[in-house]
């Protein structure tokens, strides 16, 4: 069985926090298959509970 790994695009200036509306530089990509943008800010103060989420963290 061949499984193919899907890509996310790299974030770009019109990608936006979805706390603040600042500047995205951290795509977290939930175990379900969701994503959530965050600023540099609120990536880190989200950051203990997205480990606890085993979420995947992609810097931008």
């Amino acid at each position: 069985m061949m499984t193919a790994a899907l890509t996310r695009p790299e974030l770009t200036a019109a990608d936006r926090c979805d706390r603040c509306g600042a500047a995205a530089q951290v795509r977290a990509v939930l175990p379900s298959g969701g994503e959530l943008l965050f600023c540099g800010h609120h990536s880190r103060a989200h950051s203990e509970k997205l480990r606890e989420l085993a979420a995947e963290i992609q810097q931008g």
